[in-house]
């Protein structure tokens, strides 16, 4: 199509179904720039945001720059649209996965993480070490990344399973489930951060609701593990960086070198206590109103609205997720030069490492908000609530549905996150008769179903457990999907039953 058509056809009766043909575009754009060209998915996000923007400008009345008013075809316009949008993402991110980096590497290092592993599995018993799998993975993941996550508890796995001689694939995928429901689902993963700040959720909320709205859907997930697990066959292979003749060694370290239950649950909880409190308090008395008047019991109790709101500040200070974060990473520090008893030099040693993946996360990231930034400008959210009204359908339905349009597309949890959040937020602002964190976890379940091989978490998962592509279709494929399912479900019975609109 020549590009002189594109005004004319844009211009024409095709107009309304523009805004998909910029989506569809686009998405194509990002799938062929990662998947064939092999590019870096930063530079397939920006200029596949770029290539939106300059498509969405054919039609100006469909595209609000930065001042409110219409973008024209202009070139400057569209670059000064894609730099805002991943500036303002970076912004809400890139402290929080930075700071979530740190504390994820002190939770390994120190042998925190390990330490809560056994834990678990001493409650629960090596006869459901799967369950204790799960639950473990579901809590620790929720200041460390999947594909980290899953580096630590592979060995693991390989190690229970040279120990009971059975039960392989009920390990990795009880790991799978527990992890990559947490990273869809909490912050301070990027996926959820990015949907907090599009969504305007707050942090607090949004932690809870993914927790416990996770919870039902990842025991589905233990179930389904057993289900497979019986009906296949999966023998366990030397994979590189664990050979089977050393993973022993990891289920018979003492326990006098790991550090205590407390100290390796600090750092995880706190921030989340520290948060909630900030959140619990914002609910209870609402910035702008009287807490004597919305709070009396409370505002009595801590002595007047005065030193109410002396607390109250320094509350919301160190409940914000950054400094709470903060927090949380020098207490997993302090557990770290404890339990290593590392110098200065051996912490920036480790600490380097640990931002430098950071930085490519909030890169990215970055990226995906800048992609959906430009998907949201070109009219996508309006187009799909129109189809939406037109055949009945519930707002979390059609944010399930198109956050696994664009997962399935382009593999990203984060990226598709990022995007159907930018896009479905202006369809919230006709009031919703549920609260949005309903809208919140609808996005999250559509994140991380139909993992196949465009997706980096699936080769991680492959590559370091020993499961060969079929093996990983017909297992991890599988149950992520139905798991991300049963999520959509729940969300629905919880917005009718508890709407907490």
């Amino acid at each position: 199509m020549s590009l002189s058509l594109l005004p004319l056809l844009a211009a024409s009766g095709v107009a309304s179904y523009w805004p998909f043909i910029v989506l569809a575009a686009s998405v194509l754009f990002i799938i062929i720039g990662i998947s064939v060209i092999r590019w870096h998915p930063f530079i397939a996000l920006i200029l596949a945001a770029i290539l939106a923007g300059v498509l969405a400008s054919l039609v100006p009345e469909s595209t609000v720059g930065p001042d409110g008013k219409p973008v024209v075809g202009s070139l400057s316009d569209v670059v000064g649209l894609v730099t805002a949008g991943l500036g303002k993402t970076a912004g809400g991110v890139a402290i929080s996965i930075g700071l979530a980096s740190i504390i994820g590497m002190a939770l390994m290092e120190s042998g925190a993480a390990d330490k809560v592993v056994r834990r678990f599995l001493g409650v629960f018993g090596e006869q459901r070490a799967g369950l204790a799998l799960l639950l473990s993975t579901y809590i620790l993941s929720i200041p460390i990344f999947f594909d980290t996550m899953f580096m630590l508890m592979a060995p693991l796995a390989k190690a229970l399973r040279l120990r009971t001689g059975k039960d392989y694939l009920l390990y990795v995928l009880c790991i799978c489930c527990g992890g990559v429901i947490t990273h869809s689902m909490t912050v301070p993963h990027p996926g959820p951060i990015a949907m907090v700040e599009n969504l305007k959720i707050d942090a607090g909320v949004s932690i809870y609701g993914g927790l416990l709205g996770g919870f039902l859907p990842a025991l589905a997930g233990y179930v389904i593990a057993r289900w497979m697990n019986r009906r296949m066959t999966v023998p366990l292979r030397d994979t590189p960086g664990a050979p089977l003749a050393d993973l022993e060694s990891i289920v018979d370290k003492p326990e006098a070198q790991l550090p205590s239950f407390f100290a390796s649950m600090l750092p995880i909880v706190l921030p989340i206590v520290l948060i909630s409190f900030s959140s619990f308090l914002a609910i209870l008395a609402p910035a702008g109103s009287d807490p004597a008047a919305v709070a009396p019991s409370l505002v009595g109790l801590l002595g007047g609205t005065e030193r109410f709101q002396s607390i109250r500040a320094v509350i919301d200070f160190i409940g914000d997720k950054n400094i709470a974060l903060f927090i949380g990473t020098f207490l997993a520090l302090g557990v770290l030069v404890r339990q290593k008893g590392w110098g200065k030099e051996q912490l920036e040693r480790h600490i380097s490492p640990a931002l430098e993946t950071a930085g490519i996360i909030i890169l990215i990231t970055s990226a995906g908000g800048a992609f959906g930034s430009m998907i949201k400008n070109a009219g996508v959210g309006g187009a799909v609530e129109n189809i939406a009204s037109s055949l009945g359908l519930s707002l979390i339905v059609v944010a399930y549905i198109l956050t696994l349009i664009i997962r399935v597309a382009q593999g990203s949890a984060t990226v598709s996150m990022l995007t159907a959040s930018a896009i479905v937020y202006p369809m919230m602002q006709g009031g919703l008769p549920y609260h949005p964190v309903y809208i919140f976890l609808a996005i999250g379940f559509g994140a991380f179903s139909a993992s196949w091989m465009n997706d980096s978490g699936f080769w991680v998962v492959s590559r370091l457990s020993g499961l060969t592509e079929r093996e990983m279709l017909r297992s991890f494929t599988i149950q992520l999907t139905l798991v991300s399912a049963i999520g959509l479900g729940v969300t629905l019975l919880g917005s009718w039953l508890l709407p907490f609109a």
